[in-house]
């Protein structure tokens, strides 16, 4: 059996990062395919430190035991901002679940008005027991698939990938700190050797793909994406708006390096750059826009045991349906056309 290898890139975007899970949970299950290397941001951090973690320590079957685990706290979180309040209320549909939003919006208004350094020695970061159960000897072990984990330095603007042994507790929380929510996670720098502070990478890199460009990895790069690229309908309600504007700022570092990989491959395509200069990036996707369009920022801080399973499986047929339709395709040729999206 000819097995294929592959790089997954995995957005952040909370509760919503459930859809991960899923299209993690199905590709686990074929066996044609390796997974080299993870980079992550947010959730996709929490969702490749958790794979990362089970492969290492009993392969296939511990990275979807570890990923259970994970969404099973995440759906335990105990904490206002994160709506755990919803957690008592009886499954429904998910839309009709969502529909509940709306009372979220005095919620969202104080997130805006109250600094989180307003709350002084009653604060506590909600996910902080979550990442803190991870076994960070085997996510940061030399064995299983290279991690790599997106936070944004708040006091240059920049991108900062953490890997290998400077995985840690706070990398991973600093990957998800969104300022609004949650105080800065402050980690020292190894080459300047000053503590700097850190907000969610999704500002800067969701996620970074540039790590994954190494010559010794394969090319083909599968997005997980679950901030929606394209929304048909112009947003009026400040609720909407705030949506969209939202999904815009999560989406457009990708898209840079979405740009930068097509502009590539032009140039070695039309001779202009010789061949082996750069990479050439094989860029694929695994998404559901059509879910995604009916949720907003909202139902991202609402991590329920009835939405997040609802994820799960919207994942897991996105992550079928990718496959049936596109796994020939997989180390030969891409199958996101960049220049349409760019044309």
């Amino acid at each position: 059996m000819m097995v294929k290898r592959i790089n997954l890139a995995l957005q952040g975007g909370g509760a919503h990062g459930a859809f991960t899970w899923g299209v993690l949970d199905r590709l686990l299950e074929e066996q044609r395919l390796e997974i080299a290397a993870i980079t992550g941001t947010s959730a996709g951090a929490l969702n490749g430190a958790a794979f990362k973690a089970g492969m290492v320590r009993d392969g296939r079957a511990g990275a979807k035991a570890a990923l259970d685990q994970l969404w099973a706290r995440m759906g335990a979180v105990g904490d206002l901002r994160m709506a755990s309040w919803m957690a008592g209320l009886d499954a429904a549909p998910l839309l009709n679940t969502l529909k509940l939003a709306a009372p979220f919006s005095p919620l969202e208004a104080l997130n805006q008005a109250i600094s989180p350094y307003s709350y002084g020695p009653f604060y506590r970061n909600p996910l902080r027991p979550v990442v803190e159960e991870f076994d960070f000897d085997a996510v940061c072990a030399n064995g299983g698939p290279d991690l790599y984990i997106c936070a944004t330095s708040v006091q240059t603007g920049k991108v900062r990938v953490f890997s290998g042994p400077d995985v840690s507790t706070d990398a991973i929380l600093a990957s998800a700190c969104l300022p609004d929510l949650f105080q800065a996670i402050e980690i020292e720098n190894p080459q300047t050797g000053s503590t700097e502070a850190y907000w969610d990478g999704g500002y800067t890199g969701n996620p970074a793909l540039f790590p994954l460009f190494r010559d010794d990895l394969p090319d083909d790069v599968v997005v997980v994406n679950i901030n929606p690229l394209v929304r048909d309908e112009v947003p009026k309600t400040a609720h909407d708006i705030q949506n969209r504007v939202n999904e815009i700022s999560f989406n457009s570092s990708l898209l840079r390096e979405l740009r930068a990989i097509s502009f590539v491959q032009r140039l070695l395509a039309d001779g202009t750059m010789e061949q082996g200069r750069m990479k050439r990036v094989l860029v694929h996707m695994v998404a559901d826009d059509a879910l995604m369009t009916q949720l907003s920022a909202t139902t991202k801080m609402i991590p329920i045991p009835q939405i997040l399973y609802t994820l799960k499986e919207a994942g897991r047929r996105a992550a079928e349906g990718f496959l049936g339709q596109h796994f020939d395709s997989i180390n030969v040729r891409q199958t996101v056309d960049l220049e349409e999206m760019f044309g």
